[in-house]
């Protein structure tokens, strides 16, 4: 468990269900991710969660709850897609609607890449954005992340193409 002023990242479980679906069943979540379908189908947070834990018992990722340490309820999730043959991890975050503008992702992502550098091991770490998405790469910015190029319709999601903004910063670059 990683711990912060406000907050605490932890495992998901099969109890953080009910409000995963909630949270990321608003359509203002959906659309700023590539991953996340909407309408949430009912009951697919519990396979997505079984599926969170399989993929970081083989350290493909390190996916966790972001739970609000005021009231102990999960308003979002954060981690890594790990690609360790090169020491380098893709930072995402979502945090629920209800939540935003209140600086959680950025307090979250400050312990992952402190996490991620000195815990997992990792020489880089680095982010995507939908370019429709600033407050994403803006939390980027804030973790000392440098802009590294702009991707043009480099995903499709539905019948759009969406370009992609990636940030990145390797350890040395790290400043705590």
């Amino acid at each position: 468990m990683l711990e912060t002023n406000r907050l605490l990242i932890r495992e998901l479980g099969a109890e953080d269900a009910e409000i995963v679906e909630e949270l990321a069943g608003d359509y203002d979540i959906a659309k700023t991710t590539l991953s996340i379908p909407h309408p949430y189908p009912k009951g697919g947070a519990i396979g997505w969660i079984s599926s969170v834990k399989e993929h970081n018992e083989a350290k493909r990722t390190a996916t966790f709850a972001t739970i609000n340490k005021e009231d102990n309820q999960l308003i979002g999730v954060i981690g890594f897609n790990l690609h360790m043959a090169f020491n380098r991890g893709e930072i995402n975050y979502w945090i629920g609607k209800p939540h935003w503008g209140k600086g959680y992702a950025t307090e979250a992502a400050k312990k992952m890449v402190h996490y991620g550098f000195h815990e997992l091991g990792l020489n880089r770490i680095y982010a995507a954005s939908f370019t429709s998405n600033p407050g994403s790469w803006k939390v980027m910015e804030k973790l000392g992340m440098k802009h590294e190029g702009t991707f043009k319709q480099h995903v499709k999601k539905g019948d759009e193409y969406i370009d992609l903004t990636y940030y990145g910063m390797v350890k040395e670059d790290y400043v705590v």
